[in-house]
């Protein structure tokens, strides 16, 4: 007999919880602000990398997760269907908006301003960055002031890969052993280095974190929870680019599902009703 995946079965736990999504009304004030070019195809094609869960699993060449869902419902506003491209890494999801390959990203992806100078962000969701270590947490692992020697996976081009490299220095200028950073370029494989003991710890969201350590079959547990952990208040979301009209449109779509009640459905169906942010919004997030 053919064994389910842990990932299947916590796949359908999450389709099931809730029932079906309502469909959305088109709104036909929002389709016509959108680009021409979009209008006319009746196409838009949103970038990920795929490994972000709960927001984004990639099962086959099926797109599923809280994004999916939540892109479904935008996509339905707006009149137009919305097609997903997976890539690998956050620098290849940048990139390829910023060459328009791609008309948008929805996330989520951290809003911080230096990533402003080229991208427009929508906000939808609250995060926090933590740590996954392996059960009972054997390398102490607290906090940043905590992992100074220590090998710890972040994700590549990601903010907490950066905030990592600035505490490694930090470690280094108080006379203490640098971090040994291990950069992956996506989450499955950054989890797995902790599992298999090649890396201490993962540095990374909170959300896709819990999913990692629910699935561990009791190998993992999150540290860190509740701390700063080198960063401001984290708002995440969608990416357009600078200044396009796309962005306002993404917006007000948002604005809408937040205020009937699907925005909620949804993160609470992936267990992300922690993350559910108080108000949409357009480049709130701060600096690191």
């Amino acid at each position: 007999m053919k064994k389910t995946s842990l990932l299947s079965v916590t796949l359908l736990a999450g389709m099931l919880s809730v029932s079906a999504q309502a469909a959305q009304t088109m709104n036909k004030d929002l389709h016509a602000k959108l680009p021409a070019s979009i209008q006319e195809s009746g196409k838009m094609v949103a970038v990920n990398n795929g490994s972000f869960p709960p927001y984004e699993f990639v099962e086959g060449t099926k797109l599923t997760g809280a994004t999916a869902d939540l892109s479904h419902a935008v996509g339905e506003i707006l009149g137009v269907e919305i097609t997903h491209a997976s890539v690998a890494g956050l620098s290849a999801v940048l990139s390829g908006i910023a060459a328009d390959r791609y008309q948008f990203a929805m996330g989520p992806i951290g809003d911080f301003p230096k990533r402003r100078t080229s991208n427009d962000f929508v906000d939808w969701v609250n995060e926090f960055v933590v740590f996954a270590v392996q059960k009972g947490n054997p390398q102490n692992i607290d906090d940043l002031s905590t992992v100074c020697g220590k090998r710890i996976a972040v994700m590549s081009g990601g903010s907490a890969e950066r905030v990592i490299i600035a505490q490694s220095k930090k470690c280094e200028d108080e006379g203490k052993t640098a971090i040994d950073i291990k950069s992956f370029t996506d989450q499955p494989t950054s989890i797995m280095a902790v599992r298999a003991d090649r890396a201490d710890a993962f540095f990374s969201s909170q959300a896709p974190l819990t999913y990692f350590v629910q699935t561990s079959e009791g190998q993992l547990e999150l540290a860190g929870i509740g701390k700063a952990n080198g960063f401001p208040r984290l708002f995440q979301g969608a990416v357009v680019p600078k200044d396009s009209p796309l962005g306002p449109v993404l917006e007000e779509a948002l604005k809408i599902l937040k205020d009937n009640g699907t925005y909620e459905e949804i993160m609470k169906k992936w267990g992300l009703e922690n993350n559910m942010i108080d108000e949409i919004g357009m480049n709130r997030g701060e600096a690191l």
